[in-house]
């Protein structure tokens, strides 16, 4: 029997879909028997049917990563390990969680009793080519692909048009919003590592329409109040202008282009009315500047979440998702290769981890699930925390040429852990598991372009449906399959 899946592919009417790999292979087979292609487009809605009976298909209706950018250490937060050399073993003590036999460390108190409401993957992993370091690391977590351009420290050249797009940017490609909302947010910081700034954060070879707004309020990363700085000027309506004569004025700009049918012509691909449209309507509408009112929240909210840079973060993250926006980038508030509240812990991890790091991840996560729980907004919005690596096993090895104290840890891609909740995801439920010191998994390991899969299967988006890159040669969303076992 042949199957028609995925959707319409670039040469068709609608081009900003695309068509899986396995389509082409069975269109390519069908002309042979005489199937036509009003045949085979027919037999296609019938297609996303038979994907809708896979565990958590089109469950999700939103997203949330919490990009832990840096790399934090698992052994020291949810996968801690007994009965190991003292070099390995984590100077924090194990405490019980929701989940009998399962551990996390004392910087996680307010997970520990959350854990029944989400799954852990305590397999991720990948062996590293050029991504021992972050930047190369953080574009293959957030792209599904690596680069041809890594240097022997992984660092890469700047953000081009050429990148491979960000995971969010194809999702509201296939996924736009159905309301006047801002349709994908980064916040509060670009991915940085160095000098290389926003790498794997954009739309790449999407274009532009697809990129994030970026929300980076000015002040220094050590600033916990920086959120309060967030400046919304461009989704405001000058004070001198009302709804309806902004309105207006949108219709005396369409009554003189149409005046100009030539003009029309010529910038009609660039779907020039569609843009104006959204951003009319995004203006007008109020709806992202009352979302990013974190003043509407209540004190006891506020504190819920904690009053950090990180915890006011995810709660705007809610706030945004709640008000229509399909997908939230929170990234980790501090730049990759740098000391203080950072996860890249090469020394003083016992102090940086347990005074500055732990505790804001630990009650800004634990904040949001709770939150969209009781709200009802779990079902269909998916949360995931996860980093570009773990940490060593062996403190004070080096494994990516940095030099580290006996109280830290190196890079590594090897073996760490993530969190994935909500869509049809399962709870009280860990994926995989590690070797006793941590180092690999020895059972059922994610690769990080598997994770994407499986965040696209939730969205009902084939992960192999094929884009068109730069130079308009077809690739795969991501090549990889999604990891069923995490869905309920």
């Amino acid at each position: 029997m042949f199957r028609i899946i995925g959707r319409p592919g670039k040469d068709l009417c609608d081009r900003e879909l695309g068509v899986t790999r396995r389509d082409v292979l069975r269109i390519g087979g069908s002309g042979m028997l005489g199937m036509t292609l009003g045949t085979m487009l027919n037999l296609k809605a019938r297609a996303d049917d038979g994907q809708s009976g896979r565990p958590g298909w089109g469950k999700a209706k939103s997203i949330i990563l919490l990009y832990l950018q840096g790399g934090p250490s698992h052994l020291d937060l949810w996968d801690p390990k007994e009965n190991v050399p003292d070099n390995v073993k984590s100077v924090f003590k194990p405490i019980s969680t929701k989940i009998p036999g399962v551990q996390f460390t004392e910087n996680l108190p307010l997970l520990s009793q959350l854990n029944d409401r989400f799954t852990m993957i305590r397999s991720m992993s990948y062996t590293p080519v050029g991504l021992f370091n972050h930047t190369a690391a953080i574009y293959q977590m957030m792209t599904g692909y690596t680069t041809d351009k890594v240097s022997p420290s992984g660092q890469l050249e700047p953000p081009t048009p050429k990148d491979f797009p960000n995971f969010g940017s194809h999702i509201i490609r296939f996924k736009p919003v159905d309301v006047p909302m801002l349709p994908f947010v980064m916040l509060p910081r670009p991915l940085q590592e160095s000098n290389v700034v926003g790498k794997g954060g954009s739309a790449g070879f999407l274009g532009k329409a697809f990129d994030p707004y970026q929300l980076f309020p000015t002040g220094d990363d050590m600033n916990m109040n920086k959120m309060a700085n967030i400046k919304i000027d461009d989704l405001k309506l000058p004070p001198d202008v009302f709804s309806v004569r902004l309105k207006r004025r949108a219709k005396l700009r369409d009554l003189i282009t149409g005046q100009m049918p030539d003009i029309d012509r010529a910038v009609e691909p660039l779907k020039l009315d569609e843009h104006y449209q959204q951003a009319l309507d995004l203006v007008v509408s109020g709806r992202a500047r009352e979302a990013f009112n974190l003043g509407a929240e209540s004190e006891a909210m506020r504190e819920k979440y904690g009053r950090t840079t990180f915890g006011d973060s995810c709660l705007l993250a809610r706030r945004l998702v709640e008000a229509g926006t399909r997908v939230v980038e929170v990234v980790w508030p501090k730049v990759a290769n740098s000391d203080n509240h950072s996860w890249d812990q090469h020394k003083d991890l016992s102090k940086r981890m347990k005074n500055q790091s732990a505790p804001m991840f630990d009650r800004g996560l634990s904040g949001l699930i709770e939150d969209l729980d009781e709200r009802g907004m779990l079902d269909e919005t998916l949360v995931v925390a996860v980093g570009e690596f773990g940490r060593s096993p062996q403190r004070g090895v080096s494994t990516s040429g940095n030099d580290n104290s006996n109280d830290g840890r190196d890079h590594w891609p090897y073996c760490y852990t993530g969190v994935i909740a909500g869509a049809g995801i399962k709870r009280g439920y860990v994926h995989g598991k590690s070797d006793k010191t941590a180092s690999a998994p020895i059972d059922d390991p994610v690769h990080p372009g598997e994770l994407l899969a499986t965040i696209y299967h939730a969205f009902g988006i084939d992960p192999e449906t094929m884009v068109m890159n730069h130079l308009n040669q077809p690739r795969e969303l991501v090549k990889a399959h999604p990891v069923s076992a995490l869905f309920s």
